[in-house]
């Protein structure tokens, strides 16, 4: 993984997340990244220095063949630490309006700013297709994060078919 480069859309299916988030991940500064051309590259040497900062865990033989990592940490390795686990899902919600999206996505933004901070870096990102009328909600976080976000979109969709 070290002398590779990467296309963000690589690294996104590496890490299992969207492709827009990696380009946050980069424009923050959390992840290293050059540009060529007009399109982003990603060494495996920085890849690798952003999953170690960030707890990232991947299970890919695509990499390398020395690529299986079970668990990723700063180095120690306690036998009393519990593995951290990440979690990103993506739900749709058919046939929503615009008001109905305002209120969906406040209450959820809510609920985000609301949160437990054991639940650690997680983030929700929400785009509303009003041609379709759809919501579409992108989570990523800790199992809890995702527990509880998907409790409150139940509920909030449930509310509606009142």
């Amino acid at each position: 993984m070290e002398n590779q480069f990467y296309t963000i859309d690589k690294i996104a299916e590496i890490l299992g997340m969207h492709h827009k988030t990696i380009r946050k991940f980069i424009t923050e500064g959390k992840l290293a990244a050059s540009k060529v051309g007009k399109q982003w590259r990603i060494s495996g040497h920085d890849l690798s220095l952003f999953m170690e900062k960030n707890n990232v865990n991947i299970n890919d033989k695509n990499i390398t063949e020395e690529s299986n990592i079970d668990f990723i940490t700063n180095g120690e390795v306690k036998v009393t630490e519990k593995q951290k686990i990440n979690v990103s899902t993506v739900v749709d919600i058919n046939d929503v309006d615009k008001d109905e999206y305002f209120r969906i996505s406040n209450t959820l933004i809510a609920v985000m700013n609301c949160k437990d901070p054991k639940m650690g870096k997680s983030t929700i990102n929400m785009k509303y297709d009003e041609k379709e009328n759809r919501l579409r909600v992108l989570l990523w976080g800790t199992v809890s994060f995702i527990e509880e976000m998907l409790k409150s979109i139940s509920m909030l969709v449930e509310q509606r078919d009142l």
